[in-house]
């Protein structure tokens, strides 16, 4: 296949020792939604050597509009993301090694998640993440690249580590602990392929650059609205009193104890339990279907209860659908 990648050695920013340095790489993307598949997909067809995705959740119809490499068989098969987009990204490319796990990414296992990247990409859809993927990344001094997206706009953004405090991070961008409620989703706002299609491909761009030590690495914040054809480029400064930049690492030092979150925009709430001992999908879906309709397969358990979707992994953190009311979700999930 020594043809494969000729087109893009060829150009002057890679060459062949770009190429080189892409195959030795490790790129981790957490999130395998709308901007984590643009950004696999990209990655892979440009012959990075190793790529994790990383992503807690399974496809629905809702998904196939805006994230690239799922198929109404995927949806129709319970396949969580990760397992159904690492089947799809071998399938693109078999030199390189697609490492797919599915998991929630949280501080139990944030560093060993990316232990070893040469970059990280943003594929998610909350704040709360994007703070942890922060300090993981400034701790272990991982570039990463931000992008978020919702309705027909757009931002990105690169975050060096260790440069003597000249480069800020995603905390001195967004001071603002707590976002819920204040901001636009998916689901109050709406979203439109191309914007994750225009995000995505500016992340891979960039974490294509971070690999090859290209010199024309960004570094203002990208502004894009696809509807109004808007580009705009916003300087950023460090902040004096970021916690972030002074090592104080409180996302990535938080207590890994049971876990109630409530997923942005999903409609939905995520509960965990460190430690706890997956269950056996065969005994769990005997025990339930005496009062509800169960399907499973070696990575999914899912059933309705009193209007809701419940969806067991197989670790036993479960996703409970149509509510965000952490009292009722940990009802159902008792």
């Amino acid at each position: 296949m020594t043809d494969r990648y000729s087109r893009q050695v060829i150009f002057p920013g890679i060459r062949q020792a770009g190429q080189d340095r892409l195959r030795d790489s490790l790129a981790v993307i957490v999130g395998l939604g709308a901007l984590g598949t643009v950004i696999a997909e990209s990655l892979v067809r440009a012959g990075v050597g190793r790529v994790r995705v990383i992503d807690r959740d399974f496809i629905e119809y809702h998904n196939l509009q805006r994230q690239l490499l799922f198929t109404e068989a995927d949806v129709s098969s319970g396949l969580p993301k990760v397992v159904a987009g690492a089947a799809r990204l071998r399938e693109i490319n078999s030199e390189v090694v697609i490492e797919g796990v599915v998991a929630d990414f949280n501080p139990s296992n944030a560093e060993e998640l990316t232990r070893g990247a040469d970059v990280i990409l943003d594929g998610l859809d909350n704040f709360e993440t994007r703070l942890l993927v922060n300090d993981v990344a400034l701790k272990q001094r991982i570039p990463w690249v931000y992008g978020g997206a919702v309705s027909s706009y757009g931002m990105t953004f690169n975050i060096i580590p260790g440069n003597s405090g000249e480069d800020p991070c995603f905390r001195c961008l967004f001071a603002t602990r707590d976002y819920r409620g204040t901001v636009p989703t998916c689901d109050t706002a709406g979203v439109v392929n191309p914007v994750t299609l225009t995000i995505g491909a500016l992340e891979a761009a960039e974490a294509l650059k971070i690999l090859v030590g290209a010199p024309e690495l960004r570094r203002q914040l990208l502004f894009v609205d696809v509807w109004t054809g808007n580009f705009d480029h916003l300087e950023v400064k460090p902040r004096a009193d970021c916690p972030a930049c002074r090592g104080e690492y409180e996302f990535l030092n938080a207590n890994p104890d049971d876990r109630q979150v409530i997923l942005c925009g999903q409609n939905a709430v995520q509960i965990t339990r460190p430690g706890m001992v997956g269950p056996s999908f065969a005994a769990l879906s005997a025990h339930l279907e005496r009062v509800a309709r169960v399907d499973f397969n070696e990575h999914l358990l899912t059933f309705n209860a009193d209007g809701h979707e419940v969806a067991v992994f197989p670790d036993g953190r479960t996703i409970v659908k149509n509510t965000v009311d952490l009292a009722e979700a940990r009802s159902i999930y008792a």
